[in-house]
């Protein structure tokens, strides 16, 4: 029986074509010829070809205790069948099959997204060996640490570190960007991206499915196979929905003792609209999300973003780009360029953050600098006999002396969001305040703004975690720290650039660094949802529009089947309608008073 299946899902389009033309040759004996014994003959063949793969798959489904549709279906062909209806045998059947080749080209368009980001992944690399020759390999087999050579117009196969050379690489399979990324010496670079011009050698770090590539394939795959809360209602519904139909139709046939009325029923109750309704919308909304670098880690994920109306924020590498700059120098004695240099070698010095940002000011070296920590306040510097202090005011008083005019200054820069070093000597002769600032992300204020058109009622930049029990809360971040808030929040929301645990604990994942992709994922997440009641609604009212048809003497078993059949049609043309769908917001949109409103957090 298994491999009987398996030749009909084999040959489905062939054999709906086989009976396509059996159909028009039956019409064609009826009308033309006005041979009714032929019309009947190649319908009642229509009807038993049609039938088999029909009656197996409900033969399968009683196995498991399940009454499917199939079931449903056989059981009205086989009684029409047995009362002489050959044609409305044949044109169930028949349709019923049309149904499902258009279900599953369907369904194979809205999983194209998935399917062309499965096409683009490396199958292989080439990997420099000791000799400097290269051997081209697996992907799957590269060990972390090997050394890839990337040529013009290559795919980079692994994710990993450019050692040598420079190009530019086109990043929109991973990211959505479009615009070409200037790679040189030390940048990392991703699996799936293109290298347009140059050739660049690559240290691995993460080969195969382990690879960022590799995990937006998989974390897609596993959405869209995932059931939201409405689907599995549906799935709960249909299972006792189809024997219900069974048992209306028994109960009709035995009260009217009309046993084709009886069957109809059976045909025009099927809830197939109703079970394909829901899927069609979900892998149609997720496949969306992927194709603009949002990855939703399940449907049941959209259920809970569309119900969002509070986010809070990380602030740092979130809001922020997460690269503090020196945003302010005042030197208020001293040579600047001078001054500027020593503070910047002594505090490269130091791994802290900001020192970071300020060792990048010069790169002339000087050397025999000693340093010594001072915990929580700065560093003392010891330079050709001479003591240096840079670090906090309390620092530069507790080595120097009070100043009124530094006072001033430092206060000046704090109160415009900076954090403050000083640079001074034991008697302030070198005395500079360095304001140092993590940039705000450049498509911040237009994300805020789009937000609070969504209809968030608060935004909120949080250093620790704050929800509401009464709200639906957000939470947006990218570091080990976030990770208590983002496991905790109703939705949590990782940057793409974040730590893996950051990623691995969140609902939704933006691939791309782009905060305007959170009102993006919202919105996708109320249309997929809201397609999925459209859906609902349509399967709904098409059984019961066929039923007061039926009972009201318009709708008979041919013709019933056709508008069930063309209702699935409708539901999948509609969830279809979300692969394309994409919001478009820009600045233009917005007043003056919301965009104060989205800033004012």
């Amino acid at each position: 029986m298994v491999k009987i299946q398996q030749f009909f899902v084999k040959h489905q389009k062939i054999i709906l074509a086989l009976n396509t033309v059996l159909i028009l040759l039956a019409e064609a004996a009826k009308w033309l010829f006005h041979i009714n014994a032929a019309y009947q003959v190649l319908m009642l063949v229509v009807g038993a070809i049609g039938l088999i793969p029909i009656l197996l798959t409900a033969i399968s489904s009683l196995k498991v205790k399940l009454v499917s549709i199939d079931v449903l279906v056989s059981l009205a062909v086989i009684g029409a069948i047995i009362i002489g209806e050959f044609n409305e045998a044949a044109i169930v059947t028949w349709l019923f099959a049309l149904g499902d080749v258009l279900e599953e080209l369907t369904l194979k368009k809205t999983r194209k997204a998935v399917s062309d980001l499965t096409k683009m992944a490396p199958r292989t690399a080439l990997v420099l060996q000791d000799d400097g020759t290269t051997e081209e390999e697996d992907v799957d087999f590269i060990d972390l640490g090997e050394k890839i050579l990337i040529k013009t117009g290559d795919q980079v196969p692994v994710d990993g570190k450019i050692v040598a050379g420079s190009g530019y690489l086109n990043e929109a399979n991973v990211n959505g960007e479009s615009k070409p990324a200037d790679k040189k010496q030390g940048d990392q670079v991703y699996a799936g991206t293109i290298l347009e011009d140059g050739t660049l050698t690559v240290e691995t770090t993460a080969a195969g499915d382990d690879t960022t590539f590799g995990k937006i394939i998989k974390m897609v795959e596993e959405a869209q196979d995932s059931k939201s809360h409405t689907e599995k209602l549906i799935n709960r519904f249909s299972k006792y929905y189809t024997p219900a139909v069974l048992v209306i139709a028994i109960i009709v046939g035995l009260i009217t003792r009309d046993f084709k009325l009886a069957i109809t029923v059976m045909v025009l109750g099927c809830p197939g609209a109703l079970v394909i309704g829901v899927p069609v919308s979900t892998v149609a909304g997720i496949g969306n999300g992927a194709k603009n670098g949002v990855m939703f880690k399940g449907s049941q994920v959209m259920d809970a973003a569309r119900k969002v109306d509070e986010i809070a924020f990380d602030k740092t590498g979130t809001l922020s780009v997460g690269h503090p700059e020196v945003n302010k120098i005042e030197v208020l004695s001293g040579n600047k360029d001078e001054v500027v240099n020593l503070a910047a070698n002594i505090e490269s010095q130091s791994n802290h953050p900001l020192a970071k940002a300020m060792a990048k000011l010069s790169e002339q070296k000087i050397d025999q600098i000693e340093t010594k920590t001072v915990k929580g306040k700065g560093m003392i510097a010891d330079l050709d006999r001479k003591k240096y202090y840079l670090g906090n005011l309390a620092l530069i008083e507790e080595n120097t002396f009070a100043n009124p005019e530094l006072t001033q200054v430092v206060n000046k820069l704090s109160n415009l969001g900076n954090s403050v070093a000083v640079l001074a000597n034991s008697d302030q002769s070198k005395l500079a305040i360095f304001g140092i600032k993590d940039r705000l992300r450049p498509e911040a204020e237009t994300a805020l703004m789009q937000l609070k058109q969504l209809g968030i009622k608060k935004l909120v930049m949080l250093s620790g975690d704050n929800q509401e029990t009464a709200h639906h809360v957000a939470f947006i971040g990218d570091g080990v720290n976030d990770s208590p808030a983002l496991a905790n929040a109703d939705v949590a929301i990782a940057i793409g650039s974040g730590t893996d645990v950051a990623v691995d604990v969140s609902d939704i994942v933006l691939v791309k660094n782009d905060l305007r992709k959170i009102a993006y994922a919202l919105s996708i997440s109320k249309r997929t949802v809201l397609n999925m009641n459209e859906n609902i609604v349509i399967a709904l009212l098409t059984v019961l529009l066929l039923f007061i048809g039926l009972f009201a003497g318009y709708v008979e078993m041919a013709s019933g089947m056709f508008i069930h059949e063309f209702s699935i049609l409708v539901v999948i043309l509609n969830g279809m309608r979300l692969i394309r769908n994409r919001r478009k917001v820009d600045n233009h949109q917005f007043s003056d008073k919301e965009k104060d409103l989205a800033l004012n957090m």
